[in-house]
């Protein structure tokens, strides 16, 4: 053994550099040393810069790649000696500036590692622009800038991956019992009102957690956590003077860290830690993590966008150009696309997939503007994208929630035939017609059953069931429910585009006074509107998801496109919870009830024998009455759940005759009419009805009955 030792260190590479692997890439602690590892396939050169600290303009170590020695392929490497937790480092990637052909290389720019599990924390970091054009460039491109910003750049961070998961263990829910919270990590606790000794991060996420379990819900949805940078807008508040922030996060720099200034401790590394923290902590109280992830699009925007790690490395790769190459297409609304069906960028976003469902126990993924992952290289849409295939079949996503947001920004819309089965979808339908049906307009009866039932008319023609759609009122991306009762139209003038921005077909109705209103009968109509909402949502087959905060009735004062509000616009305002504890209570029922009775839940569409509709007179309803808005249905159970549901959208009562019930008598579970606590009954303590042939229902108000 000791010849085959002094065998091995004759002939083995020494030195503190040494010529490194092309896998896996990113930087991986190794040895006693760190493996650092990029693809650029046209660079011509390429510099590994090391860092002490965030803040420095110039490396403590550079190191030039030689090809011969530190190439393979396509990919520059090296392995670096007695790199250590924490060391900070960045590229600087060489070769020729030709925009018309899509070669955007610029030395003067420290880049990003498109592998990076963790950035540096940097609250004052301005995009590059600040730092001025080059007078002698015959076209205004940012990536044209000789101006060195490595002294203003976050630095990509060294961190190894272990961590003391303990027995932590997803909980798999299955579709049919998922109920799903959309929340901000930072809105959720950042207002003082949280009472929170973490606001505004991971930790302060996980102080909610008991509140999250009493509301009865499995799943958080996260709004992007992929690094972002929160100072890149340059527009004010017309109406304050106050900055404005990129709050949302739709705009990622790095895939596959999460966001530094969600951490308490500091972002040098620290935000890995909290966030496996808050993983762990999630799978303990039994709800799961849902991350909502952009892949489709990067913060480098257009052509005149600031250069930060992909266009700088290999720009005709990752993005998808234009014929003039020195233009992007634009299926996003933000300046770029991803060339996501590329091989080598579809192996990096199946990368980044896999680290965060390996390495940090996520249970699945929102997919923003999934679309986007559909087009070609000159952006038509695929039939069987390879990219989507890829995620649906990878042996190590299998278990994980698959959700898309399918339609894009460029007019796809693929609601219904994304992809394979194991693709669910945000069902934008189900959001807009429900909305319409409440707020009683024409025509609705039968998309509205449609809805309620799963949208088979949607999904079954593909060999997807219910469970494929998410089902939602509202979300980040509009209204909140009560601003849904409560405007008739947005109000974006905080935003600084001129009320502009945002979706002007809200389906949304104000009931007499844009605003807050001090009339008794407004806020009970309100109020009543609220509750069908709730009730729709829970009662209805699929995946019901509720955005956080709607259960005490958060208010974004009628701004229905928030990205830009890093105020008490977009955050928590938990005094709310007091105020208007009776919705609170209201959700709290629905979801117990829908629990309750697993028949609303089922992976199945209903079937004839399922479900008999039927009109307030008894009959079959007219589904071609286009001025119908009351409808009924007797949803049968099995052996012990039979439920008969009631909905007036009308603008006055109407006496339901009611079928008779398949076994005991009718006992009232929800009248959205009532007042708390009458309004809704929990399990157990059911209220006997006294006539079993009809139930007077009040305008804008709906109807549960169980038959016990």
């Amino acid at each position: 053994m000791k010849k085959l030792h002094e065998y091995l260190t004759a002939v083995s590479e020494s030195g503190r550099i040494r010529s490194g692997s092309p896998l896996p890439l990113g930087a991986q602690i190794h040895g006693n040393g760190v493996n650092f590892a990029l693809f650029a396939r046209h660079a011509t050169a390429v510099r590994l810069e090391l860092y002490d600290h965030p803040d420095d303009g110039i490396p403590s170590l550079a190191v030039d790649l030689n090809p011969p020695h530190h190439r393979t392929g396509d990919i520059w490497h090296v392995w670096i000696g007695g790199v250590s937790l924490g060391q900070c480092y960045g590229y600087r990637v060489d070769g020729p500036y030709q925009p018309m052909l899509g070669l955007r290389f610029n030395r003067h720019k420290l880049l990003l590692d498109p592998y990076a599990k963790a950035i540096t924390r940097k609250d004052d970091w301005e995009f590059d622009d600040a730092l001025g054009y080059n007078p002698a460039s015959p076209v205004l491109d940012l990536s044209f800038s000789e101006q060195d910003n490595a002294a203003h750049m976050p630095k990509c961070v060294c961190i190894p991956e272990y961590f003391d998961w303990g027995q932590d263990c997803p909980p798999r829910h299955p579709w049919s019992k998922t109920l799903i919270y959309e929340t901000h990590v930072r809105g959720l606790t950042i207002h003082p009102s949280s009472k929170v000794q973490h606001p505004g991060t991971y930790r302060g996420l996980i102080e909610k957690l008991p509140y999250l379990q009493t509301l009865g819900i499995t799943a958080v949805e996260l709004m992007p956590v992929q690094e972002f940078n929160q100072n890149e807008l340059k527009r004010c508040n017309p109406l304050t003077g106050e900055r404005l922030k990129n709050y949302w996060g739709y705009n990622p720099v790095a895939f596959s860290a999460p966001k530094a200034s969600y951490a308490g401790a500091g972002g040098q590394g620290h935000q890995l830690l909290e966030f496996k923290e808050m993983v762990k902590a999630c799978h303990q109280a039994g709800i799961e993590v849902i991350l909502d992830v952009v892949f489709n699009h990067t913060a480098e925007g257009n052509e005149l966008g600031p250069t930060l790690s992909w266009r700088g490395i290999d720009n005709p790769v990752y993005y998808l150009l234009a014929n003039n190459k020195r233009r992007y297409l634009d299926f996003s609304g933000t300046g770029n696309s991803i060339y996501a069906n590329h091989p080598v960028v579809r192996d990096m976003i199946l990368d980044s997939l896999r680290y965060w469902v390996l390495e940090l126990h996520v249970d699945g993924f929102r997919f923003d503007l999934a679309s986007v992952l559909a087009r070609d290289r000159w952006g038509n849409l695929l039939p069987d994208p390879p990219l989507l295939e890829r995620i649906a079949e990878d042996p190590i996503l299998r278990p994980v929630k698959l959700i898309a947001e399918a339609w894009d920004a460029a007019g796809a819309y693929q609601v219904g035939q994304f992809s394979e089965r194991r693709w669910a979808e945000w069902n934008g339908r189900y959001r807009d017609e429900v909305r319409r049906f409440w707020r009683g307009d024409d025509g609705m009866l039968g998309l509205f059953a449609s809805r309620i039932c799963g949208s088979s008319d949607l999904y079954q023609h593909s060999g997807k069931g219910p469970e494929a759609s998410i089902n939602y009122i509202t979300c980040h991306d509009g209204f909140t429910l009560n601003d849904l009762v409560s405007y008739g139209q947005k109000h974006n003038e905080a935003n600084g585009e001129a009320n502009r921005d945002g979706m002007d077909e809200n389906f949304s109705a104000n009931y007499g006074v844009e605003g807050p209103a001090d009339d008794p009968a407004i806020e009970q109509l309100r109020q009543r509107q609220i509750k069908n909402f709730l009730l729709t949502l829970f009662i209805s087959r699929g995946v019901p998801m509720l955005l956080g905060g709607d259960e005490f009735r958060r208010s974004q004062r009628g701004n229905n496109n928030a990205y830009c509000q890093d105020n008490e616009i977009s955050w928590y305002d938990w005094r709310l919870l007091d105020r208007h504890r009776q919705i609170y209570r209201f959700t709290q029922g629905m979801i117990a009830l829908r629990k309750n009775h697993p028949v609303l839940s089922k992976e199945a569409f209903y079937h004839g024998q399922d479900i008999l509709w039927f009109s307030p007179k008894g009959r079959p309803p007219d589904w071609l009455d286009s001025r119908e808005k009351r409808l009924g249905c007797l949803i049968y159970g099995e052996g012990k759940e039979d439920l008969c549901l009631l909905f007036n959208a009308g603008e006055t009562e109407v006496s339901f005759m009611l079928p008779p019930p398949p076994r005991g008598r009718w006992h009232r579970v929800v009248d959205t009419a009532l007042r708390s606590p009458a309004d809704i009954n929990m399990s157990g303590n059911e209220a006997p009805i006294s006539s079993q042939h009809r139930y007077h229902v009040l305008a804008h108000s709906s109807v549960i009955l169980l038959a016990v």
